[in-house]
């Protein structure tokens, strides 16, 4: 199941269609993993009564039940996804958490920079519930692609490394720590030059935007005569 883009259900012989009612529900249990009866009811149909609630989950599970594949197990009063339902989004938080791991694994090799790149959770969706996942993915995101950028530059993988710290700093342009992060990637090239203009960069938008200074540290990664006062 995929959540980043356009909702997609895929199964062997391609995508898989699913009732336009039933994806909300595929939708709120693949980020949530499992919930009860009531928590979902409330939470998908939150305009309706509790038994009009309760009746539309019932609804959108018998239309799920109808498909070829299962997808939602009930245990009790709890549902969750079927064991063989795969979601992008977990692929994603597991690389996203190995990169941010305080001691990661020895000799690792880090994620393609691309599967920190899935797009926006669900775009179009307006729901309530949604909006606290993107944040917490978008966090995530940005932790990972600055870890990224750290570590292939440690390796020496400067272009790939620069790359990754600049994907953050176009998802967060007033991220100092992303901007800290393509001057660290100049300065381990020896391109002085450049990691100057990214920080004298940096310094005007953040003037312009929030009449502040670039932080102390930031401000030591390059020496003192090289920036402008």
């Amino acid at each position: 199941m995929r959540l980043f883009g356009a909702f997609r259900l895929e199964g062997a012989d391609g995508s898989v269609a699913v009732p336009a009612s039933a994806r909300r529900l595929l939708a709120y249990l693949g980020l949530h993993k499992r919930a009860a009866r009531s928590v979902v009811a409330g939470t998908l149909w939150p305009d309706s009564g509790e038994e009009h609630a309760h009746g539309s989950l019932r609804t959108a599970l018998w239309r799920l039940r109808r498909m070829r594949q299962p997808t939602v197990r009930c245990d009790g009063d709890s549902l969750y996804l079927a064991d063989g339902v795969r979601v992008d989004v977990d692929d994603f938080t597991r690389a996203a958490l190995r990169l941010t791991a305080p001691t990661p694994v020895p000799d690792h090799a880090p994620p393609p920079l691309a599967v920190l790149e899935s797009g926006e959770l669900l775009p179009g969706w307006d729901e309530e519930w949604i909006g606290p996942e993107r944040e917490r993915l978008r966090q995530l995101r940005l932790h990972a692609l600055e870890s990224l950028s750290v570590r292939l530059t440690v390796r020496g993988c400067h272009a790939l490394a620069l790359e990754a710290a600049l994907r953050c700093v176009a998802i967060e342009p007033l991220r100092e720590s992303a901007h800290c992060a393509v001057v660290a990637v100049h300065l381990a090239e020896h391109n002085v030059v450049e990691a100057v203009r990214h920080y004298e960069a940096f310094r005007r938008l953040l003037r312009e935007e929030l009449g502040l200074e670039p932080s102390a540290r930031m401000s030591r990664m390059l020496p003192r005569e090289l920036t402008r006062r």
